[in-house]
């Protein structure tokens, strides 16, 4: 029995996927924002910060990176609450995607911080300045100009494992799509327009990202 495509419900769905779309850039913005300055404070206090900060950060990176983003958002979501803490399903989206991106971007960051030459750090506190001045104004945009393809990586990576919170009924595309899906019966053609809205949301953020990085960190970023 052959398969007709039929795409003539997408005139009345547009609605429904921009805003899923809008859902999953707002997402993302806050995650990288978030997760950017969080991942900065770790790595910094993983090489700087006392031995219980160390490991504490240690455990966390650990833990994050070697079990499942899902059970991650599950536990945020449906575990969090037998203690007594409840977290709307968006804030829990945010909340999860922001530990896990930060946990990953640690690593990053350090390395970064490990590429800058420790003469500098030396050389810029001989000459008076803080060691907290010479970190940000010295060190971290030359380790952020290093980083900058990877880290751009891991936003994009991010981006697209938002579509797991659309399993505790945040309404980002997939959600929208699943929604679609099950109201047209359409399951080819549903998925099909998100996997193109997805590739153009990646492409669009790469482009996006490499652009204000050149300008926020000059030459050399790609």
């Amino acid at each position: 029995m052959g398969y007709s495509l039929d795409f003539g419900w997408l005139a009345d769905a547009t609605g429904a996927i921009a805003r899923g779309a809008a859902m999953t850039i707002l997402l993302i913005a806050v995650t990288t924002l978030a997760g950017t300055f969080l991942s900065i404070l770790g790595a910094a206090g993983r090489r700087n910060g006392p031995l219980l900060l160390k490991r504490a950060i240690g455990v966390y990176v650990e833990v994050i990176r070697n079990t499942p983003f899902l059970v991650q958002l599950f536990f945020i979501f449906f575990g969090l609450p037998s203690i007594g803490i409840r977290l709307d399903p968006l804030l829990a989206a945010m909340l999860a995607m922001t530990l896990n991106m930060a946990a990953y971007t640690i690593e990053i960051v350090g390395a970064g911080l490990d590429a800058v030459p420790r003469g500098q750090t030396e050389a810029a506190l001989a000459l008076g300045l803080r060691l907290r001045q010479v970190f940000v104004k010295i060190v971290l945009p030359q380790a952020l100009k290093v980083i900058f393809p990877a880290l751009t990586s891991q936003i994009i990576i991010m981006m697209l494992e938002s579509a797991v919170v659309s399993q505790i009924a945040v309404r980002e595309l997939t959600y929208e799509a699943d929604m679609l899906q099950a109201r047209t019966f359409r399951a080819f053609e549903t998925y099909f327009v998100v996997t193109i809205v997805y590739l153009v949301l990646s492409m669009g953020l790469r482009r996006l990202l490499v652009s204000g990085g050149r300008r926020a960190l000059g030459a050399g970023v790609s």
